[in-house]
């Protein structure tokens, strides 16, 4: 089912040229819809991603921070 823009007034009185339009039309408004769509899709992934690797980063600066601090309290006997 081809969905329609309401806004749009297009007369399809056995034009042919109008007709061509109409589907030029359509099939920019899918490319466009389906771009976005596919766009959205990566930047949800991308975010998962980063995320996770700045979970991991945040993990290994609370070690070297701990590590730090027993240094500086000189509860490390090394």
């Amino acid at each position: 089912m081809i969905e329609t823009d309401p806004t749009i007034d297009i007369n399809l009185s056995g034009d042919p040229s109008s007709m061509i339009e109409c589907v030029k039309h359509y099939l920019k408004d899918k490319w466009m819809k389906d771009i976005h769509a596919y766009q959205k899709k990566g930047y949800d992934e991308m975010s998962q991603i980063n995320l996770t690797l700045a979970e991991i980063g945040l993990e290994h600066d609370m070690k070297d921070l701990h590590k730090y601090e027993i240094r500086l309290t000189g509860r490390d006997k090394t």
